[in-house]
């Protein structure tokens, strides 16, 4: 089969990925092996490229939105039969006997493992996943819509949900991208108002097309005090916008895996009066169910760019240069 490896991370315009030929991948027991259709591109596959996040497994395949079908069951498989359509993201496993699994906080596990870093991901024709860890997808939602959600749309619902964010609360978005227009869509049917400060122009058009009160550019501030932010884009200069723009009691999640460092915050401007900054730390498999429950009732719809599948490397070098609007998806079978 063919999969794109990291042959050395590097900045993508150096060309760190490579397209190679592998031996189809055989399912180890509780394994399914699936024939990947869609695989969406995330600003984690960029992280993971360029070396932003250390290396867990040389040469690694890329890739945590995937949609596919079930094609082989190792042994004790049973949660899944070959020709069921089923996503894989990003958490891939956890060790299920920790405090922090214990208490339902699996995103916590220090041996959590993640596909796409530690386990070869979804930019490859075919991949094998731990069924436990595996969504079934909902029918009626095309393969393109739901690889979005199975990391950007995952990350932003569980980061909404940290936020806190009242009934008809106003909402800050930092960035728009993938992440940030599904979480707006979310946010919005929930009843929202939406302010969003992104440097991408057509990023400011969507945010205005999906209903924003307010669009800015990155370093502009709303017009008005915010009960929640979330900050999507992994740009440490902008907390300290974020947070002057909170009122009282407000709470700012950052979204992303990886964040420049952060300037410096002064107390009573960025943090008194009880504001809070938070991180968002993976996922767990409940808040994906929750999520792939939820999108289709709301009505939301990524806008995506489709890539073929040899063009993955151009995918993620459209995506570090903001030449992207919404989402990116990789085509890779039918």
């Amino acid at each position: 089969m063919r999969a794109w490896e990291v042959s050395r991370p590097a900045p993508i315009d150096q060309h760190p990925l490579e397209l190679v030929d592998r031996p189809l991948p055989e399912p180890g027991p509780g394994q399914l092996r699936i024939r990947v259709t869609v695989c969406g591109v995330c600003r984690t596959d960029l992280h993971v490229t360029e070396g932003d996040l250390a290396v867990h497994r040389p040469r690694v395949t890329p890739g945590h939105e995937v949609v596919g079908v079930v094609e082989a069951l190792g042994p004790g498989a049973d949660r899944f039969v070959p020709g069921d359509r089923v996503g894989v993201a990003w958490l891939a496993s956890t060790c299920g006997r920790c405090r922090f699994c214990r208490r339902g906080d699996e995103n916590l596990c220090p041996d959590a493992t993640f596909t796409g870093w530690d386990h070869d991901g979804g930019y490859a024709e075919a991949l094998v996943a731990d069924e436990r860890y595996v969504y079934q997808l909902p029918e009626g939602l095309a393969d393109e819509q739901a690889a979005p959600l199975l990391c950007a749309g995952i990350i932003g619902y569980r980061a909404l949900s940290l936020t806190g964010l009242p009934p008809g609360g106003r909402l800050g978005i930092w960035g728009f991208g993938g992440s940030a227009h599904l979480t707006a869509q979310v946010a919005g049917a929930q009843g929202a108002e939406l302010h969003v400060a992104t440097r991408a122009p057509d990023g400011q058009q969507l945010a205005r097309e999906l209903g924003a009160a307010w669009v800015g550019g990155g370093d502009e501030r709303p017009p008005v005090l915010l009960d929640g932010a979330i900050l999507f884009a992994p740009a440490g200069e902008l907390v300290p916008a974020a947070l002057a723009s909170l009122d009282r009691g407000g709470v700012l999640v950052i979204a992303g895996i990886h964040l420049s460092d952060l300037p410096t915050l002064h107390y009573e401007e960025h943090l008194f009066y009880e504001k809070v900054v938070r991180s968002t730390t993976a996922n767990t498999r409940a808040d994906g169910e929750a999520l792939l429950r939820l999108a289709p009732r709301l009505g939301v719809r990524a806008t995506t760019t489709a890539y073929p599948f040899e063009e993955a490397d151009r995918a993620l070098a459209d995506l570090a240069h903001d030449r992207l609007t919404g989402a990116a998806v990789l085509r890779i079978g039918s």
